[in-house]
């Protein structure tokens, strides 16, 4: 994903897609929790202008990661569409704009998309225990794993009662 600036001004007047598969195995060196990354498909394009190379850019790809209850592997499917810019002259830059500046001749997109990566990794990864893998029991003896919004709907047997006195009142006053 590297490309001088003399390769993509030859592509200024034409249309620059962007379709490729790229390994990024170095990021498991910065995050050891993951397990392994699948290639990641890079789709999109580039709009050329004498001063700046905007790249529209679709990542699409999975990671493996471990399950935060029992530490199984799950797949984390990873789907982002980005817009990253990048200054070719200096003296063109604006505070307000989020860019980044060309060093040298070459565009490099690879530390972008793995920072990109990096950023998408949630905090907590629960596995699918209806796939069939060895994840944590969802019930037990006397307990189990709830939803929030299952709990939401569920009426407390303690206060059964209590409802029951106002669907009375409400029908004693129709």
């Amino acid at each position: 994903m590297k490309w001088t600036i003399s390769q993509i001004q030859k592509h200024r007047n034409k249309d620059f897609l962007i379709d490729e598969f790229v390994r990024m195995d170095s990021i498991k060196e910065t995050d050891p929790t993951i397990r392994e990354v699948s290639p990641i498909h890079l789709t999109g394009r580039a709009d050329i202008s004498a001063t700046r190379v905007t790249f529209h850019i679709r990542i699409d790809g999975h990671l493996i990661l471990p399950c935060s209850r029992t530490l199984v592997d799950v797949k984390y499917p990873i789907d982002v569409e980005t817009t990253e810019t990048f200054m070719l002259n200096s003296h063109d830059y604006e505070a307000e704009e989020e860019v980044y500046q060309v060093t040298g001749d070459v565009i490099d997109l690879e530390p972008i998309i793995r920072e990109i990566l990096l950023v998408e990794i949630p905090m907590q990864v629960f596995c699918d225990d209806s796939a069939g893998q060895e994840g944590a029991p969802q019930s037990g003896k006397d307990w189990e794993v709830i939803e929030e919004q299952e709990k939401s709907e569920k009426l407390d047997p303690r206060l059964a009662g209590l409802a029951k006195f106002f669907e009375d009142s409400k029908n004693s006053s129709d």
